[in-house]
């Protein structure tokens, strides 16, 4: 049966302020380095008070969204489910959306009442990107943004682990994932961040259940899930709860898992300037090997590939001609 959409991905819909700060911020601020905490909307703004004049960019974002960007980037088709505002950031994630060829459960001029979610991804000179993110909105993400239709014409479900930390999402995704597995449609997830396993644990289980067809996880990532140490108790652990799964290692490349074999996929070596959206569009452009006919060896180095490109630049895209570069850096 030929599919309307390779992916179906739901998310968090945030609207990226891209900031270039020094380690001194994050002192003077009490923030975190490195991970994503999730920040009320005073908070928000007092950091964004601190940051006027360093905002580089600000565009339609949020991890399964930067997947789906990823995946239209090289040609997929997606559509991709969210919750966004009436007001101008909304407008402006539902028309980034309408631009990339990527259809959505968004209609531009009917929008809900509320503040559209904001992420702060702020940039530090060792290209380490840390978030501090308002959700606004995308809190009350629910079943009801859900569209089976569009889950049952896609190849696959794909689901950011971020969803977890509300309790409307986590139900959109158990249902999300329910759709999927009756009408033969493979489901794939990807844990986003630490922060996500650490605090949700109980949760993200609750969505694995009993197993996804495809993971996508780093190696911090799948030590916190499992509750184990080292690469080989991880590969063992996840193995157990997905059929086939991605376990990125940064500048070391990936360890891709088919189902039956284990396939090392190597880095391509850059300058990292902003490591913003690489484990999304890695995901996307593998995502796009798998449903575009290329084996999962050969999709790991479109991937590895891809998000050696985006973290060469600011912001978690690629322009045509970056990937005009990927294709051609892998023979293509």
């Amino acid at each position: 049966m030929n599919k309307k959409y390779d992916v179906c991905a739901i998310g968090n819909a945030l609207v990226d302020y891209e900031i270039e700060v020094e380690d001194q911020f994050f002192k003077e601020n009490g923030v975190e380095k490195g991970l994503m905490t999730l920040v009320d909307e005073e908070r928000q703004g007092v950091l964004l008070d601190g940051v006027q004049g360093k905002i580089k960019k600000k565009q339609g974002g949020g991890s399964a969204a930067n997947t789906i960007f990823g995946l239209a980037e090289f040609g997929g088709k997606g559509y991709y489910t969210c919750k966004v505002a009436n007001d101008s950031d909304g407008e402006l994630y539902a028309n980034d959306l309408i631009k990339a060829g990527i259809d959505s459960n968004l209609d531009p001029n009917n929008l809900h009442e509320g503040t559209t979610g904001k992420c702060l991804v702020m940039i530090t000179p060792d290209a380490e990107r840390t978030m501090n993110t308002y959700l606004g909105i995308t809190t009350d993400f629910s079943k009801n943004e859900l569209s089976a239709e569009a889950i049952k014409h896609a190849k696959y479900l794909f689901m950011e682990g971020f969803l977890v930390s509300s309790p409307t999402g986590l139900e959109a995704m158990k249902e999300a994932k329910r759709i999927a597995q009756e009408n033969d449609v493979k489901v794939g997830l990807t844990f986003s961040d630490p922060s996500m396993v650490k605090y949700f644990n109980d949760q993200m289980k609750e969505v694995v259940g009993d197993g996804v067809d495809l993971l996508f996880c780093n190696i911090h990532e799948a030590e916190l899930f499992a509750g184990v140490e080292g690469m080989e108790a991880s590969k063992e652990a996840i193995q157990k709860v997905a059929k086939e799964f991605i376990i990125t290692k940064g500048k070391d490349g990936a360890l891709v898992f088919d189902g039956a074999a284990y396939h090392e996929i190597e880095p391509f070596p850059t300058k990292a300037v902003d490591a913003t959206g690489a484990g999304d569009m890695f995901a996307g452009a593998f995502l796009y090997g798998i449903t575009n006919g290329q084996s999962h060896a050969d999709a790991g180095k479109l991937a590895s590939a891809a998000s050696s490109a985006v973290v060469s630049k600011f912001g978690p895209r690629l322009s045509k001609n970056h990937v005009e570069d990927v294709m051609k850096k892998i023979g293509r």
